[in-house]
C-alpha cells in the first residue's frame, strides 16, 4: 500500500508547494528515504515540479491532465535530444525506483583503465564534428582571446544555465541585470543570488588567468573556491578535498570516502586530463570523472562544467553554455556514469549542448561589438589603476590614474583616451563587477563614501 497520493494531496493544498521538511511534518509515518522516493516517482510522473535549489527547495503540485486530453510526457526532451540505442538502455535502467537499482560504490578502474591519448570518449568523427561547429575567427590568436571578445555575453549565459541545472529559479533577464548592474531580482532567495555571483566570480578567474591556469589542484581548488563561496555549510569545505562521507541525493552510488584514497584519485585525473591534447576530448573527459570522483563535499558538478570550459577557452573555439539543457537529461545522464560508469548519454547531450551553444553564439556574432582595442591592450593596467584608486579613498583618484599611466610608458596618442577609460570604469564600478579588481565589499563602500561616483 502506498500513500502516493496522500502526498500529492498535500502539495496540491498547497499553490506555494511544500519543502521535503514540510512534507515529513505533514507525513510523520514515512521515512525520510521513502518520501524522498515518492517524490521522486511523483517527478518522473510528471505530476509534480521542484522549484528553488538546497534547502530552499519546493516541491509544488501540477495540475491534472483532464481526461480525454493528450499531455506532453515530462521526459519529452528524449524525443529532442539524439539518443543513440546505448543512452535508452541507461535510461531503461535509471528510470527504475531505488529499490531495483543495484547499489554501488567508485570504481577506481574506470578512471585507471583511461590512456590519455590512446583512450577516446569522443571518437575521431565526433570530435572533428565539434571542431567544425566550434570553430571561431580567433582560432590561430592567443589563447583566450575569443572568450575575452565574448566574456559579457559569456558571463550572463554560463552564469544563468549551469546555475538552473541546480534549481536556481534566476530568469536569464534576473541574471543580466545582477551580473551587469549589480540588482538583485525580487523574491529570489539569497542562496539563487550568491550561486549566480558565484559563477561569474569563477568564469572570470578562468578567463582572466588563462595563461596560467590549467588541469592542477591550484586552478581546482581555486575554481571551486569560487563557486563555492558562502555557499557551504562548513565555509573550510570551499576549496578543499573533502575529509568525510557524501551521498548523492536518489541515487544508488556511494562515493569514495577515505580521504587519502580521494587526494590520490584525484591527482591521477588532474595528470590524465592535463595530458589529453584534443580540447573537446579534454572538456568531455573532466564532465566525466570529476562528478564521479566526487572530491568536494558539494559543487562537484558545477566545478566539472565551468572546467571542461577551460580547454575551449584556451583553444579559442565556442564556449559550452549549456543553454537550453533540460535539468532531467543532465542529472539521469550523471546517473549513467555514476551508477553505470556509461558515458553515452552523457556523451550524446555534451555533443547535443555543445551544438546548442555554438548556434547561440554564432546568431550573436554579428550582434556583438568588437572589443575596443585599446580596453584589450591596457586591461591589466586598467585594472590595476582602478584597484589602487579604490583602495587609496583618500587620495586624488586623478594624481593616482596620472601615475598609473605614466609608469607604464603608454604613448602620448592614446594617454588622454586611456586616462578618459579609467575614469569611466570608475564611474561604472559597482558590487557586481568587484571581482573583477580583486576588490572587496568593504573597500568598495568605503571608498564610494569618501568618493561618490555620479
Amino acid at each position: 500500500m502506498t500513500d502516493t497520493p496522500d502526498l500529492y494531496a498535500s502539495l496540491a493544498a498547497q499553490a506555494a508547494g511544500l519543502s521535503l521538511t514540510e512534507l515529513q511534518m505533514l507525513h510523520p509515518q514515512m521515512a525520510r528515504r521513502t518520501l524522498q522516493r515518492r517524490i521522486e516517482a511523483l517527478l518522473h510522473a510528471g505530476r509534480i515540479e521542484a522549484r528553488g535549489m538546497g534547502r530552499a527547495r519546493r516541491y509544488v503540485a501540477l495540475a491534472a491532465t483532464p481526461a480525454g486530453t493528450s499531455a506532453m510526457p515530462r521526459d519529452d526532451w528524449t524525443t529532442l535530444i539524439p539518443l543513440s540505442e546505448d543512452s535508452r538502455d541507461i535510461l531503461a535502467y535509471i528510470d527504475q525506483p531505488l529499490m531495483a537499482r543495484k547499489p554501488v560504490g567508485y570504481q577506481r578502474d574506470f578512471l585507471d583503465r583511461y590512456e590519455p591519448n590512446r583512450s577516446f570518449y569522443l571518437p575521431l568523427s565526433l570530435r572533428q564534428q565539434l571542431h567544425r561547429l566550434g570553430r571561431t575567427a580567433q582560432l590561430n590568436q592567443p589563447a583566450g582571446t575569443y572568450s575575452r571578445s565574448i566574456l559579457n555575453r559569456l558571463l550572463i549565459d554560463l552564469s544563468w544555465a549551469s546555475s538552473q541545472l541546480e534549481g536556481n529559479t534566476y530568469s536569464r533577464l534576473d541574471t543580466l541585470e545582477l551580473i551587469e548592474h549589480g540588482r538583485v531580482a525580487q523574491g529570489k532567495g539569497a542562496i539563487e543570488t550568491q550561486m549566480i555571483l558565484n559563477h561569474k566570480a569563477a568564469i572570470e578567474l578562468l578567463v582572466e588567468n588563462i595563461a596560467t591556469v590549467g588541469f592542477d589542484r591550484y586552478t581546482l581548488m581555486n575554481l571551486h573556491a569560487a563557486l563555492a563561496e558562502n555557499l557551504l555549510p562548513n565555509p573550510a569545505d570551499e576549496g578543499r578535498v573533502r575529509r568525510h562521507a557524501v551521498d548523492i541525493g536518489l541515487s544508488v552510488y556511494r562515493p569514495l570516502s577515505v580521504s587519502t584514497q580521494i587526494e590520490d584519485a584525484l591527482d591521477v585525473l588532474l595528470d590524465k586530463a592535463d595530458r589529453i591534447e584534443d580540447p573537446f576530448e579534454q572538456a568531455f573527459f573532466v564532465m566525466v570523472q570529476l562528478p564521479y570522483l566526487q572530491p568536494f563535499a558539494d559543487i562537484n558538478k558545477r566545478c566539472s562544467r565551468l572546467a571542461a570550459n577551460l580547454p575551449l577557452f584556451r583553444a579559442n573555439l565556442c564556449p559550452l553554455t549549456f543553454l537550453d539543457v533540460p535539468e532531467q537529461a543532465y542529472s539521469r545522464a550523471m546517473l549513467g556514469v555514476y551508477e553505470m560508469t556509461r558515458i553515452e548519454l552523457l556523451r550524446d547531450l555534451f555533443v547535443w549542448a555543445y551544438e546548442r551553444s555554438t548556434q547561440e553564439y554564432l546568431a550573436i556574432r554579428q550582434q556583438l561589438a568588437e572589443p575596443d582595442p585599446l580596453r584589450l591592450r591596457w586591461r591589466d593596467l586598467i585594472k590595476s589603476a582602478v584597484r589602487e584608486v579604490v583602495t587609496s579613498p583618500q587620495a586624488d583618484a586623478m594624481e593616482l590614474i596620472e601615475q598609473a599611466t605614466a609608469q607604464a610608458s603608454v604613448p602620448d596618442a592614446e594617454l588622454g583616451d586611456l586616462r578618459a577609460l579609467i575614469v569611466d570604469e570608475l564611474r561604472r564600478l559597482h558590487e557586481g563587477v568587484l571581482a573583477r579588481y580583486g576588490l572587496r565589499p568593504s573597500q568598495f563602500t568605503a571608498w564610494k563614501a569618501r568618493r561618490p561616483v555620479g
